[in-house]
C-alpha cells in the first residue's frame, strides 16, 4: 500500500492580532520600526549578520535586510501602499535560501541564491480600526501554488506559526509591552 502524498498548500495563510493602539500608530510601528520587533535571528536570510530591516514607505519601495558587510537582501517590493489601511508586497524569501541551512552558521561571504522549486509569493497586511485605541492587524500570505509541490507542502506550516508570532511581537512593541522571545534557531 502506498502512502498518499501530502497535499500542497494553495489557500492563503491568514493570521490576525488585536492591538490596543490606534491604527496610524500600529501601521507606523510596522513600517518604520520593523527592525526593532522582527527577530532576524532566525527569521531572515542573513541570520546573525543582519543589522537592519528597512521598509521604503512608498509604492514600488523595497523591503530588505542589511548585513554587517553592507549587503542588502530584498524581502520584497511594495505592490499596494495605502497608509494607514493596508499594504501588500511580494515575498522573496520563499524563492531564496542561504548556505548553509542554519543562518547562524553562515560565513560572512555566504551567498543568497534561488532555491529550486521556490517562487515569489505575496503578503498583504490590513490595519482595521475597531475603536480609538484598538486595531486589528490581519496578514494574508498567498501564492503558495507557485511553489514546487515539495515546498508548497513544507513551507506553509512554518510560515503560519511565524506570522502568528510576528503579529504577537508587533502588538507588544506597539503598546510598549515586553517582546515575547523569538523561536529558537533550528
Amino acid at each position: 500500500m502506498t502512502t498518499p502524498k501530502a497535499e500542497p498548500a494553495t489557500e492563503p495563510l491568514r493570521s490576525s492580532v488585536l492591538v490596543r493602539s490606534d491604527r496610524e500608530h500600529v501601521y507606523d510601528v510596522f513600517v518604520r520600526e520593523i527592525g526593532h520587533w522582527w527577530p532576524t535571528r532566525p527569521l531572515s536570510l542573513g541570520g546573525g549578520r543582519v543589522t537592519a530591516v528597512t521598509v521604503e514607505p512608498r509604492l514600488g519601495g523595497r523591503v530588505y535586510e542589511v548585513w554587517r558587510d553592507g549587503t542588502e537582501v530584498d524581502w520584497g517590493e511594495i505592490l499596494v501602499w495605502e497608509p494607514p489601511e493596508r499594504f501588500a508586497m511580494t515575498w522573496e524569501p520563499t524563492a531564496l535560501t542561504a548556505d548553509p541551512e542554519d543562518p547562524a552558521d553562515l560565513p560572512e561571504e555566504a551567498p543568497v541564491r534561488r532555491v529550486e522549486g521556490g517562487a515569489v509569493t505575496e503578503v498583504e497586511l490590513r490595519f482595521q480600526e475597531l475603536g480609538p485605541a484598538l486595531t486589528r492587524v490581519e496578514v494574508e500570505h498567498r501564492g503558495w501554488e507557485r511553489l514546487s509541490h515539495e515546498l508548497a507542502c513544507a513551507y506553509p506550516p512554518g510560515y503560519a506559526a511565524g506570522w502568528h508570532m510576528l503579529l504577537t511581537r508587533l502588538a507588544a512593541h506597539a503598546t510598549g509591552a515586553p517582546l515575547p522571545p523569538p523561536p529558537p534557531a533550528d
